[in-house]
């Protein structure tokens, strides 16, 4: 009998782990199966475009030439990605543009081109496949297709768009058009109007004067620093304003935290009452997320710095007044008995005996949280108006130069690389005293 009742308890115990081994996976596939419909992923592949992902990745890293005519008095205007502080100055144009007064031809590459004519009608030829034309009648456009159109084509009574690689016209009642993509980041170093553009770095540093009124070395470091379309100055204090938002609201926490961590400690703060009503002032305030201190703080302070610091501190002194009285509750009280066997009063009793036992732990938490409120930094900064976040938001929301936003991402990754490199080393020289 005990034999056969240990064989169906072996019995009983194998058949539970089948029905777990086969109820664990159903149980993942059924939500799975939820997650497919609640999220409406049909619906979502259905209202995919890859097509504006394609250009926005090409966005990241070319430029865009237009060429524009105002179809209101016939004047042609040349500008990378179409910003006056990138225009053509006066009597220059790219090299694939040809014509005279309101009349141009745009050479697009691949034996593509794309002409301007008189009386407001322009032309894009495409070798091999067909010529589009269109022209305004009173307040309408008028083309030469005929429904179903290309997929590349997009017409309407108001509007004709032509959608190419690499190139594009948009013809509309008040203008014409074409845009030309370019690999780089154009005009990064000079505008067209410096005096320094197009020259080579050689040119610069050892070659003759290329402007009168400035020596070669500091004319172009004016120019580059203060270039008016890729801003290197604002983009520069931007990220120390970002740097300095991370560092004042995590060092600053933590010199908050560190003393009322004690009050927060079973074994410096016997009372139940003061231990419990410390720790709830960490919960609420690491509770509340740091965008939300940030939109709260923003209405008394303003936009700016300090309110993203100030965010930053409330957040963190929550998380380091936790981690800190962890810290304090796990010290070994012999070394406190040991200085308070020398008479030490009882500040020097926690100043010897207990900060050298919780520095290491202390020192490596504030140095992660420093870098990575380096990257928290930059989204608390799109909301209070300060550090590099404003100016990735601002190019974000303008959809025009996603190169510029690929450089600011681009310094984001390089600045919390930088703090990654810098508190691994001064752990190194704190903590292990390499």
């Amino acid at each position: 009998m005990e034999l056969a009742a240990r064989y169906a308890e072996a019995d009983r115990i194998v058949g539970r782990k089948k029905l777990v081994a086969f109820a664990v996976p159903g149980l993942i596939l059924l939500y799975f199966g939820y997650i497919f419909f609640a999220f409406d992923m049909p619906g979502l592949v259905e209202r995919a475009r890859p097509e504006n992902a394609q250009i926005l990745l090409r966005d990241t890293w070319s430029y865009k030439t237009h060429v524009t005519r105002d179809n209101r008095n016939g004047e042609l205007s040349y500008a990378v990605e179409g910003e006056r502080k990138g225009a053509y100055p006066e009597g220059q144009r790219p090299q694939w543009v040809s014509g005279e007064g309101e009349v141009a031809v745009i050479e697009l590459g691949q034996g593509r081109e794309v002409r301007f004519l008189p009386g407001n009608a322009v032309q894009f030829v495409i070798p091999g496949e067909r010529t589009i034309e269109a022209w305004l009648e009173g307040r309408s456009v008028v083309t030469n297709l005929d429904a179903p159109y290309p997929d590349y084509v997009s017409v309407s009574g108001t509007r004709l768009q032509v959608t190419l690689p690499g190139a594009r016209l948009t013809f509309t009642r008040s203008r014409s058009e074409v845009f030309r993509y370019f690999g780089g980041w154009e005009l990064f170093f000079f505008t067209l109007d410096s005096p320094y553009h197009g020259q080579g770095l050689g040119r610069i540093l050892f070659g003759a004067q290329i402007d009168p009124a400035r020596g070669n070395i500091a004319g172009a470091w004016h120019d580059f620093w203060q270039n008016p379309m890729w801003m290197h100055a604002a983009v520069a204090w931007a990220m120390f304003e970002t740097v300095l938002m991370a560092f004042l609201g995590t060092f600053g926490a933590a010199l908050i935290a560190l003393p009322v961590a004690f009050m927060a400690a079973k074994n410096f703060a016997p009372l139940r009452t003061v231990r419990f009503a410390f720790r709830r002032v960490f919960d609420f305030l690491r509770g509340v997320d740091g965008l939300i201190w940030t939109i709260v703080l923003s209405r008394a302070f303003g936009p700016g710095p300090l309110t993203g610091a100030l965010a930053i501190l409330f957040t963190d002194t929550g998380s380091f007044g936790k981690m800190f009285s962890e810290a304090l509750e796990n010290v070994d009280g012999k070394q406190i008995e040991g200085v308070a066997s020398t008479g030490a009063a009882r500040t020097h009793r926690y100043r010897f005996g207990v900060i050298p036992q919780v520095a290491p732990v202390l020192l490596s938490q504030v140095l992660y949280f420093l870098e990575s409120n380096t990257r928290s930094a930059t989204i608390i900064g799109a909301i209070t108006g300060g550090g590099i976040g404003l100016l990735l938001t601002q190019a974000m929301i303008t959809q025009k130069d996603w190169e510029e936003v690929t450089y600011y991402i681009v310094l984001i990754v390089l600045t919390v690389m930088l703090m990654d490199s810098l508190s691994g080393w001064l752990r190194r020289r704190l903590i292990k005293g390499e």
